[in-house]
This record gives structure tokens, sequence and C-alpha cells, in this order.
């Protein structure tokens, strides 16, 4: 199993959404398929075919609580992360 793999499992087991590297978020985001902006501290990501925008920051090397959530979120209302979908 991948580092990617593994952090995916991490997200949507819901057990740790405190303990969740900013930039691994932001790596498995890119590899799910968004693009990404970036606006001072706000990293913005967005899909073509996805409603909805996800707006991360960075605190102390770690993303926050809400928006791990928010990501899980999107990942499971859009069925992502499967292992054949890239």
């Amino acid at each position: 199993m991948s580092e990617q793999d593994k952090l995916l499992v991490k997200i949507l087991s819901g057990t740790s959404d405190e303990n969740i590297s900013f930039a691994a978020l932001c790596l498995l985001l890119e590899n799910l398929g968004f693009e990404e902006r970036i606006r001072g501290s706000h990293h913005i990501f967005s899909k073509q075919g996805i409603e909805e925008i996800l707006n991360l920051q960075p605190k102390k090397g770690k993303a926050k609580a809400y928006q791990v959530k928010q990501v899980r979120t999107v990942i499971l209302k859009y069925k992502m992360g499967n292992q054949n979908e890239n």
C-alpha cells in the first residue's frame, strides 16, 4: 500500500483529522486531479465536474481538522480515490 493510499484510508476513517500533514493532503488532492491556486496562505483546489471548491490553510504544518472533514465529504460524495479511477 502506497503512502497516498494510507493517507486516503486515514482521511476516510475520520479518526485522526487533527493529525494530517498539510503537504500530504495537498499532494493527495493533486493526485485526485484537483488544480491548485495559491493566494497568500490559502491553497484553493478545484476540479472540473466537482461543484465544491476546497480552500485549505496550513496550521503549524498540519491541515485544519474541519478542512480534512470537508475533503473527506467531497471524496465520498463524488466516489473519488478508487484504485482504477486514474
